[in-house]
Formats: C-alpha cells, sequence, structure tokens
C-alpha cells in the first residue's frame, strides 16, 4: 500500500442455492484469483455461502451445520494468502438467527459482523429467519473458538495506518441513518457492503448514486457486492452489480448479469487528507473495537485512472455544462462588484490571446444581463514589440463584433521613453524588457478606467496565479479578475463553448482563430509578424502544470506520489524525465511567486482548486521550498 493505495475487488460466483460445498469451493478459487492479482481487501455477496433466496431452508440444521464446516476449509485453504476478504453466511448466537459478514485474513476469523437493519417490506422478508444486530458488541463460539461479533468493529491494518476496514450490510447502507456513518466517525476509511440487491427497472441507477453520494458524504472508499447469478427467480432478479467509490466517484463497476472479479486501487492518503482538511468531519469516541491484521505493504502497479485533465470533463456534454456553470459564476461575481460599486464602466486589456478573450466574453455577458450598453465595455489593445497583426486584428474584430468601445493605444514611443529614464539598452531582450511593457499596459488601462470612472478587468488566469507567471504590479494587478480562479487548460473549452454560440456568425470564425493562436505574452519582438515567445516553451506544458496543480493543491501529495501519478495519466505523452522536469519547476516557481498571490486582486472562485489569500490558501511568502526539492531530485 505504498503512497497510501490499496487494492480492493468485490468477487461473485453462480451461487448454488443450498450447495455450501460447492459455494464454498467458488469463495477459495475467487480468493486465490483475486490474490494472483495483488488484491488486498475483497468482498463477496450477502449470504454467498449458503444462497440469500432459500428462505425457511436457514432453519435446516443440516445448512447450519455445513456453513461451520465449510467455514473452517475456507480458513485452511486461504491461510497463506496475504489478503482480508468479508463472506456471508447464517450463523446462530445466543438462540438466534443472524444474517453475517465474516471478516478473514490469514486464514483466522478477525471478527463476525451481523446485519443491524433487517427488510421486511414490498418483496424482502428477512425478518422472517434473521435478528436484527445486538447493541453491544459480544463473543460468539464458532468451531470450538470465540470471535468478536457485533457492529461496532473496526479492522485495521498493522502497516498501512490509513487501511481501517468497516463493514455494513446491503439494508444497511439503505437506511436512514447506516451503521458507516458511525463507523467512519470513529475512523474507519473503507466501507464493505456484502449485499443482495435484486434488480429493478432503474434501480441500478439509483444503487449507483447510493453508493457514490454516501462514500462522498463520508469521505470515505465503498465497495458493494451484490448478489446475482444462480439466486432464486421465484419472484426477483438479481444482477451482480458491484461498485467501488472513492469520495463519490465510481472507480469501478460490474457489468451486470455477469459474474466475476472487479478490482481497482482506492487513494486512502488521499480520503485522510480531506478529513483532515474538513473541519466539519467530527471524529467520535463510540467505544469501537479496534481489531488489528497484518497485510504486506506492497507497492502496487497501479491500475486506476487519472485523468489528465482533472479540470476537464471528458464528457462533451458535461463539459459544456461545466463551461455553462463557470460563465455563471464569473458573470454575476462581475454584476455584484458593478452593481456594489455603483460603476457602469469597465476597462480591459485585450491582447488577441485567451485569456483576455475570456474576461471580455464574460464582460460581454454580464452587460447583456444587466442591461448595459455594450459601449460601456472598454477594450482596449495596446501594441509594442512583440504584437503580431495575427493577434492584433483579431482583438479588434472581436471588439467589433461584440459592439464594444475600441481603443488602440501604441505604448511603443513610452516604453522607449522610459527604457532611457532608467538607462536600459533596448537590446537587452531581459526581464526588465518584458516587464516595462507589462507595467506600462496596466498604468494605461488604470490611467482610462479614471478617465471613463471605471474599473479595470484582470485577465489572469488561475495557472498563471499558480506559477506566477505575470509581472508584479503588471497585469497581476486589476479592481476584479474575473478569470482567477479558472485553469489555463479550461479557458480553451470556455471561449470554445462561447464560439458554439455564435454558429455561423464572424464571431465564430475570430473565436477559432484566436484558440488556434500560441500561447504568449508577446514581450519580445517578433519575427517576420510571428510570435517568437511562447508560454509552453518556458514554463511548461499547461495540461502539466493544471495536473500538478490540482493535486498539489487539493490533495497535498507529496511530490514522489505526484510523480507517480502524473507519470501513469501521461505515459502515451511525455516520459518521466520530462514530468520530472515541469514538476520540480511547479514546486520551484509555486513556492517562490507566493508574494505575488499575497496581495491577489478580488475575483471568483468557480471550482475545488482555487489560490486565493483571503480564502484558499494561507501561505507565507518566504516559505522555503527545499523539502519539496530534495524529494524532486531522488524522483
Amino acid at each position: 500500500m505504498k503512497d497510501g493505495f490499496v487494492r480492493v475487488g468485490c468477487a461473485s460466483f453462480p451461487i448454488q442455492l443450498g450447495q455450501i460445498k460447492e459455494n464454498a469451493k467458488n469463495i477459495i478459487e475467487y480468493v486465490k484469483k483475486a490474490n494472483e492479482e495483488h488484491v488486498k481487501v475483497l468482498v463477496f455477496p450477502e449470504l454467498c455461502l449458503s444462497g440469500y433466496t432459500i428462505e425457511d431452508l436457514f432453519y435446516q440444521k443440516r445448512i447450519l451445520n455445513e456453513v461451520t464446516e465449510q467455514i473452517d476449509i475456507i480458513l485452511d485453504e486461504t491461510y497463506e494468502l496475504d489478503m482480508l476478504f468479508v463472506i456471508g453466511a447464517p450463523l446462530v448466537h445466543m438462540n438466534k438467527l443472524y444474517n453475517c459478514a465474516i471478516v478473514i485474513c490469514g486464514g483466522e476469523i478477525l471478527g463476525i459482523v451481523p446485519k443491524t437493519y433487517i427488510p421486511t417490506y414490498h418483496e424482502f422478508y428477512e425478518g422472517r429467519h434473521f435478528a436484527s444486530a445486538p447493541q453491544e458488541c459480544t463473543e460468539i463460539f464458532l468451531n470450538g473458538e470465540y470471535y468478536p461479533f457485533g457492529t461496532d468493529m473496526i479492522f485495521e491494518a498493522f502497516q498501512q495506518s490509513h487501511l481501517k476496514i468497516a463493514i455494513e450490510i446491503c439494508e444497511d447502507l439503505w437506511a436512514p441513518l447506516p451503521p458507516s456513518t458511525k463507523h467512519c466517525l470513529n475512523g474507519a476509511t473503507l466501507i464493505l457492503n456484502p449485499s443482495a440487491s435484486n434488480d429493478l427497472t432503474a434501480k441500478s441507477d439509483y444503487r449507483r448514486l447510493l453508493v457514490s453520494s454516501h462514500s462522498a458524504r463520508l469521505v470515505c472508499g465503498y465497495a458493494y457486492c451484490n448478489a446475482g447469478l444462480g439466486e432464486s427467480t421465484t419472484d426477483v432478479v438479481f444482477s451482480n452489480h458491484h461498485l467501488i467509490a472513492e469520495n463519490g466517484a465510481i472507480l469501478e463497476e460490474s457489468i451486470q448479469y455477469e459474474d466475476g472479479l472487479i478490482y481497482t486501487d482506492l487513494d486512502l492518503d488521499k480520503l485522510v487528507s480531506e478529513r483532515v482538511e474538513m473541519s466539519t468531519y467530527q471524529t467520535r469516541n463510540d467505544h469501537y473495537h479496534y481489531i488489528p491484521f497484518e497485510i504486506d505493504d506492497e507497492d502496487l502497479e497501479l491500475e486506476r485512472y487519472y485523468d489528465p485533465h482533472p479540470f476537464v470533463p471528458s464528457d462533451e456534454s458535461q463539459r459544456a455544462m461545466r463551461c455553462k456553470e463557470v460563465f455563471d459564476i464569473q458573470i454575476h461575481g462581475l454584476i455584484q462588484r458593478l452593481k456594489a460599486t455603483h460603476i457602469q464602466k469597465v476597462v480591459i486589456g485585450i491582447s488577441g490571446g485567451l485569456d483576455s478573450t475570456l474576461a471580455l466574453l464574460v464582460a460581454s455577458m454580464a452587460y447583456q444581463k444587466l442591461g448595459y450598453p455594450s459601449s460601456d465595455i472598454i477594450a482596449v489593445t495596446m501594441p509594442c514589440f512583440g504584437t503580431t497583426s495575427r493577434t492584433k486584428n483579431n482583438a479588434l474584430k472581436m471588439m467589433e463584433e461584440l459592439k464594444v468601445t475600441s481603443k488602440t493605444v501604441d505604448i511603443t514611443e513610452a516604453v522607449l521613453q522610459h527604457f532611457k529614464d532608467i538607462h536600459h539598452d533596448e537590446n537587452i531582450h531581459d526581464v526588465t524588457y518584458e516587464n516595462c511593457q507589462a507595467r506600462e499596459r496596466t498604468q494605461v488601462l488604470m490611467d482610462i478606467a479614471n478617465q471613463e470612472g471605471g474599473i479595470v478587468i484582470g485577465t489572469g488566469d488561475l495557472s498563471e496565479v499558480a506559477l506566477g507567471w505575470s509581472t508584479y504590479n503588471g497585469d497581476h494587478m486589476s479592481m476584479y479578475a474575473v478569470n482567477v480562479s479558472v485553469p489555463k487548460t479550461l479557458v480553451r473549452y470556455l471561449v470554445d463553448y462561447v464560439s458554439t454560440l455564435y454558429k455561423g456568425q464572424p464571431l465564430e470564425e475570430t473565436l477559432q482563430d484566436i484558440l488556434n493562436t500560441p500561447v504568449s505574452p508577446e514581450l519580445l519582438p517578433a519575427k517576420d509578424n510571428e510570435i517568437v515567445q511562447k508560454t509552453e516553451d518556458i514554463v511548461g506544458p499547461y495540461e502539466l502544470h493544471d495536473f500538478f496543480l490540482y493535486h498539489h493543491v487539493r490533495f497535498h501529495y507529496e511530490p514522489r506520489k505526484l510523480y507517480r501519478i502524473a507519470c501513469l495519466a501521461y505515459q502515451d505523452q511525455y516520459d518521466n524525465q520530462t514530468i520530472k522536469k515541469w514538476l520540480t519547476l511547479f514546486y520551484r516557481r509555486f513556492f517562490t511567486q507566493q508574494f505575488k498571490r499575497t496581495c491577489i486582486p478580488d475575483g471568483p472562485k468557480v471550482g475545488s482548486v482555487a489560490l486565493s489569500p483571503r480564502g484558499d490558501l494561507r501561505m507565507p511568502s518566504d516559505a522555503n521550498v527545499q523539502l519539496w526539492l530534495e524529494e524532486c531530485e531522488k524522483l
């Protein structure tokens, strides 16, 4: 379980009703098969040893005696396997019959958990056979040994501090107050649910929603293993619908009506990190029994999927919905700022690049909602040494098509004069050369805003804020920054989304050409009217930096783990050395550029990752990056 990962699986086979020996053989076979796949935690369906649908046969001594005999055989056949697994069986305790989950590891029973909520409604009538779990944990005598018996048990791995397992059974999840709520508040990070939930029209959708939302609310891993083939179809049908979720995301799901094994790698380290950060996740102490077990701390070849673009939904329809949501937040943030300040005019510097395009589109949409004239949006293009005709023309076309007030202020002479004033050689294209232009542009915008009685709208995006890719008190500064928490990888899709709203109109063509223009601050002289300064050649691919940013800020991963999952996510795009190079640069820039973020302008938060010093990232400007760089060197 290196880096907090553990491989968790669900297994099912065609149940043979009442044929305990055959079911035990199948359990043993699947435990061994899962072990070969390096699964460390495995769950089988509810009452899989006997079958869920044997009805009054549960009372038969022949069934119950064979169950206890086969449990011993399962222990003997699996004692050498490095795994914890859970099987379902009917067991008698204190003159009552219980629907139980038996937790096994290393040929030993760690504990037995009875079902709490016994359904006796609609097609279910478990109350005819089974008692509800007792209030207190006791001990059950089974095959000559006493074992813990009850619901308040958490099974803790010796060497994996974050692996804490608890059990609930089928209906327990569907109840208003599931036992897993209490389990998780007492430390459980992974809930296993052996289940027998029959199939109905649309029930799989509800089951999927239930498991995903419950894992999100409890910030836990959840493995739901459902009964299926072989169960009686007298009145209902079971579909082998297994689900493995992690904090709201379904990581693995079975094909219904097919038996077999599914598994995935859960990131328990991420779950614990989430809980630590949530001040409302209140730990309880309900006198649980914490039962230790031991499995190897194996370094897995990860088989889970990591989205290389965590800020951008891969599904086209979901992406369109996300873009609309982001625009709504940006638009209403700006609307509120304008109303609060009693200001009707805004000033935006337009370069013909993606970020300023997005800011102008947000302003245009906000003004449409407010009913303000678009002429009160003052768009300013400020050509200088690096400006190309392509970017300038696109900027002017867009201003015309959106019917905003257009101004062109050539800053070349002002910058050259400034070079003279500070005795800077204009042929030395260093950081002073670049920043003089950026600050001159900001001065022009601020002064025009004063003239017009308006405010300057910032255009910089979240990725630039993270890397400090801005000029301090230059493009770093504005009066309201609408893009400040929009990552660069999403900016492109937002602009593309708006272009689809103008299908067949000139604005669509202009926006598409802007999308195809290389990202550049255009601060170095153009060559043959072409952009020579390409941002991603200098700071690296924005898709990598957005990936690093998401996992660093959202889950606080260490460099080793972030590098590991980045190599997995981008295995077909970048070699490991390239990823290491840009990861190292990310950490260096992220830490050393905090002083710019400390005094960043206001702007709306649009997603789960933001860097505002007033809410999302409180970090000293002089924080030392050495710990992170040292680990990067070892990669």
